[in-house]
């Protein structure tokens, strides 16, 4: 099974649609199939007329019911597009972290910035001059902006490929 999120969300937008699409047809056809005339003056006429008159109102019942699953399986769809997304972020960040870490540990230990990952941003209102930014990887990442004061902090270098802060 594939479940995108994205897709998920899309359906779900999609359906929402249908739906409100559905609910206008049932109020336009409502005021029509309620109050059903009888063609004649005669029992025959009442009765099938009274017959039509039932089945309308069942119809009513059950397009009710039906709205209400729909919306409910709108909102099903609509939150487990975002329970994917979020357990999706979740996976790829405990993944990830442990592994960064340990690829930059000894470039950290050797020269204080890492081999991949952006730098920290520098501190405000340390003084007359705010602090620097942190360099970024020395391969892939972005230097942290330089913090604020009088005169602003210089941002921190950028790795091989990456933007200087």
């Amino acid at each position: 099974m594939i479940a995108v999120p994205e897709w998920m969300a899309a359906a779900g937008t999609d359906l929402a649609g249908i739906g409100s699409a559905i609910g206008a047809a049932n109020a336009a056809a409502a005021g029509n199939i309620e109050a059903v005339l009888a063609a004649g003056a005669d029992e025959v006429s009442a009765a099938v007329a009274a017959v039509f008159g039932a089945h309308a109102q069942s119809y009513q019942t059950v397009s009710a019911q039906a709205a209400v699953f729909h919306d409910q399986f709108v909102r099903a769809l609509t939150a487990g597009a975002g329970s994917y997304a979020a357990a999706e972020a979740a996976s790829a960040a405990s993944i990830t972290s442990p592994l960064l870490n340990a690829i930059n540990a000894p470039f950290v230990a050797a020269t204080g910035r890492p081999l991949i990952g952006n730098g920290a941003n520098g501190a405000n209102g340390t003084g007359a001059v705010g602090a620097a930014g942190g360099a970024g990887g020395w391969l892939y990442g972005n230097g942290g902006a330089g913090g604020s004061g009088v005169i602003g902090g210089a941002g921190g270098a950028a790795g091989l490929f990456g933007s200087g802060g």
